[in-house]
């Protein structure tokens, strides 16, 4: 707790109703079980629609020739944000950006369909293997300006 710890705004807006909001969106089932779906921060809003970047990632993993991938919200003058997908593909492989949007369209929502796919080299990770959303997000703006 110590990112809060004499911050009275960032106390402010995590807690309320002594309540910590931790920032997660969960949905729940029938049985009363949670699942942790995505970031609150990460969420993309696409022309109104709400997109989860892990269910986004989810279906690119699957692809045979990535070999890592992650979304992210990018600004787009007509719906607010388009999702965009950062790609690695597996050694000696090779695929276009169509195939991979294809790829996406017919296993989810065409508004969760990634319209933009950059292939890297590699993720952004944290120290201990975590891919770094965030770390995409400022890859992004440095290239857009």
């Amino acid at each position: 707790m110590k990112g809060y710890h004499n911050r009275p705004e960032e106390n402010a807006a995590a807690f309320k109703d002594g309540w910590f909001l931790t920032g997660d969106i969960a949905t729940v089932d029938e049985e009363g079980y949670f699942t942790i779906v995505d970031r609150k921060k990460d969420m993309i809003i696409s022309g109104g629609f709400n997109v989860y970047p892990r269910e986004v990632d989810e279906v690119l993993f699957a692809h045979p020739k990535i070999l890592e991938a992650c979304a992210i919200g990018v600004p787009d003058s007509h719906f607010g944000e388009r999702v965009k997908a950062y790609v690695v593909l597996k050694p000696d492989q090779s695929v276009t950006e169509q195939v991979i949007i294809d790829y996406c369209r017919e296993r989810m929502a065409n508004y969760k369909a990634p319209k933009v796919v950059e292939f890297i080299d590699k993720l952004p990770k944290s120290e201990i293997g975590k891919i770094l959303r965030k770390g995409l997000v400022e890859m992004h703006k440095k290239k857009d300006h």
